[in-house]
């Protein structure tokens, strides 16, 4: 679990909003104030089995790092894949929208939006006013999302955090071919066999990430300024191999983890308005 608190620039605090984002592995909750959309507090924790409870346990967490209660809230908007199950919520948005609206909120000047979670990714246009104007969407696998990382490091038997550094020492340029978690298992177990280094492998398992999200984007085109969102941009493997994969800078939150959270806080403050 993961909570955190933002101090609000001098003003005066105005009416509190919050963003529920129930991912299918984490859960990320964003309490904003509706009037100057300053971060007050945010919490990421494992949605779990019940994202019931998930939604109840994480916004609790944030509104305890605020030191607020749920009656200081004056809006809450819900999203992501368990955005039905948010019982307090005043409305529910797709995270296509609130990953859109965080984007284009923290960076003004972007264009493309990739967003990569723990069971989908997405591939998002906006135009200048933030508008989506077109999106791809993986979501029937696992294909190069957080869960595929997940599954990976597993068969590598290293930590996910330490497999950026692992794969700094690669030395030679073999390919993971396969970019469904269970093909792509067996064919790590395979390399492993056969000798190779796992700093080789890891390597291998970002171009193949890589790849996958590559052929996502060729879809809608990239239009800079690229932003990543997403548990999987804190990857600095993942977003290197997509860099040089698109011949393209791209630019990742503080917090890539709770754009959705806060896309949806920001839709809920200009809902109370």
């Amino acid at each position: 679990m993961k909570s955190g608190k933002k101090k609000p620039s001098g003003r005066a605090m105005g009416a509190a909003v919050a963003g529920v984002d129930i991912g299918s592995i984490f859960t990320k909750v964003v309490i904003i104030d509706a009037e100057s959309y300053d971060i007050i507090s945010f919490s990421i924790m494992r949605s779990g089995a019940s994202h019931e409870n998930a939604s109840r346990s994480a916004t609790k967490d944030a509104l305890r790092a605020a030191g607020m209660s749920l009656e200081d809230l004056a809006y809450v908007v819900s999203t992501g894949y368990g955005r039905s199950r948010v019982p307090f919520a005043d409305r529910q948005i797709t995270e296509i929208t609130c990953h859109a609206r965080a984007a284009k909120f923290l960076f003004p000047d972007a264009h493309t939006i990739i967003d990569i979670g723990g069971q989908d990714s997405k591939v998002i246009r906006i135009d200048a006013a933030g508008r989506v104007t077109n999106f791809v969407m993986n979501d029937r696998c696992a294909a190069g999302t957080g869960r595929f990382l997940e599954v990976m490091a597993e068969a590598l038997e290293v930590d996910l955090g330490k497999m950026t550094e692992l794969s700094l020492r690669a030395t030679k340029n073999i390919e993971v071919s396969s970019v469904c978690a269970v093909f792509a298992e067996s064919e790590v177990i395979s390399l492993i066999a056969s000798g190779h280094e796992k700093a080789d492998i890891a390597a291998a398992i970002f171009r193949a990430i890589a790849r996958r999200i590559t052929g996502m984007v060729g879809q809608l085109g990239v239009q800079e300024r690229v932003v990543m969102t997403g548990g999987v941009a804190k990857n600095e493997g993942v977003v290197r191999a997509l860099e040089e994969r698109l011949n393209v800078k791209i630019t990742v939150p503080e917090e890539p983890q709770i754009a959705g959270a806060l896309g949806a806080a920001l839709l809920a403050a200009e809902s109370l308005k």
